[in-house]
């Protein structure tokens, strides 16, 4: 095979395929990006093994990867905000800004959202990639472009705290330490949370959590969510006032209920079944506001600062690296739940 733009493409539910496709060319507003780093995200599992996520269902083949950085190598008309050579980091839903949602600043609530590697839209596992330039955010010399595509995750904790409200002196409580899960410990820490416990069924994601900052870390031992509720408060000496649940598993988000102090907020991140028994009346005589979020809005400029700032460090999330020839190793490595995020080098060495 010829290796102009390798790509990796989900042909089908279960087939990933690499081929060697045409170079794009940018449009006007867009930048060609020679792509350098693409982490590998849950929802691409998801369509490999799957075919859909709920509505969004892969119909035709798809490229993948959302969680991406690249070079600009090229500059479509009227870019002038980027430079060929510049290395960016690559937000990945580009939004029609020009509805109400995206005037109002939600523009992750837009109807017409572009975003990578959600059918039908391709994603940019590949040698090459156009996108919209200003989606791209330039990286400061002290940035690698494996912190740059982490900043996909991490603009996820940084929307889900801001949804909650983490500010000085939170007491925070993380449901699930996944990716997502420890983003957001990493995220609740750097806007001065004073108290972060985080759950999860693995005590080595546990581990890892707290050497990434969680004050308390307790393994989910029963599915009974009062019994783990009373487990979390024991272990915290007092109710969190917020709960971001990042498992999406249905036992644990009625824990994130019954644990969260009256008054206080729960932000469900993580997505598991449609339909779902919550003790909704519960919630609703304590006052516990129940919140959702989908990805995130204005959230890559704060990410990036707190990298860049040195406030927070993704790089111990990455616990394995292959290269774009490999990819379909990547996918099963990611599959099996080994380590925590799997990284791709797209850039040919």
């Amino acid at each position: 095979m010829s290796d102009t733009n390798l790509t990796a493409i989900l042909k089908e539910q279960g087939d990933i395929q690499l081929e060697d496709i045409p170079i794009p060319e940018p449009s006007q507003g867009e930048v060609q990006l020679c792509m350098q780093h693409v982490g590998i995200c849950g929802s691409d599992v998801h369509y490999w093994k799957h075919g859909a996520i709920g509505d969004f269902v892969v119909k035709a083949p798809m490229i993948l990867g959302h969680e991406a950085s690249g070079v600009v190598s090229k500059l479509g008309k009227g870019v002038t905000t980027l430079k060929v050579g510049d290395r960016v980091a690559i937000e990945p839903g580009v939004p029609c800004r020009l509805c109400s949602h995206c005037k109002h600043g939600r523009y992750n609530l837009c109807p017409d959202m572009k975003f990578c590697a959600t059918p039908p839209i391709h994603g940019n596992l590949a040698r090459y990639y156009v996108h919209a330039a200003d989606f791209c955010f330039k990286l400061p010399d002290n940035m690698s472009t494996e912190e740059g595509a982490l900043l996909e995750p991490l603009s996820v904790g940084v929307h889900a705290c801001n949804r909650a409200g983490v500010t000085l002196g939170s007491k925070v409580l993380i449901c699930g330490a996944g990716p997502i899960g420890l983003v957001n410990v990493l995220t609740a820490r750097a806007n001065g949370a004073a108290v972060v416990c985080i759950t999860d069924i693995d005590q080595s994601r546990l581990d890892m959590a707290k050497s990434m900052g969680a004050t308390y870390t307790l393994k989910v031992t029963s599915k009974d969510p009062k019994e783990m509720a009373q487990k979390i408060e024991d272990l915290m000496g007092v109710q969190p006032e917020i709960t971001i649940e990042c498992s999406g598993a249905t036992p644990s988000i009625q824990t994130a209920i019954y644990a969260t102090k009256s008054g206080g907020c729960v932000v469900l991140v993580g997505l598991g079944q449609a339909e779902i028994t919550l003790p909704i009346v519960n919630a609703s005589v304590r006052e516990v506001d129940i919140r959702g979020i989908f990805r995130y809005a204005n959230c890559y400029p704060t990410a990036l600062a707190m990298v860049a700032s040195g406030k927070v460090d993704v790089k111990p999330l990455i616990t394995h690296r292959f290269k774009l020839e490999d990819t379909l190793k990547a996918f099963e490595t990611t599959f099996k739940g080994e380590g925590i995020k799997v990284m791709i080098e797209c850039a040919k060495k």
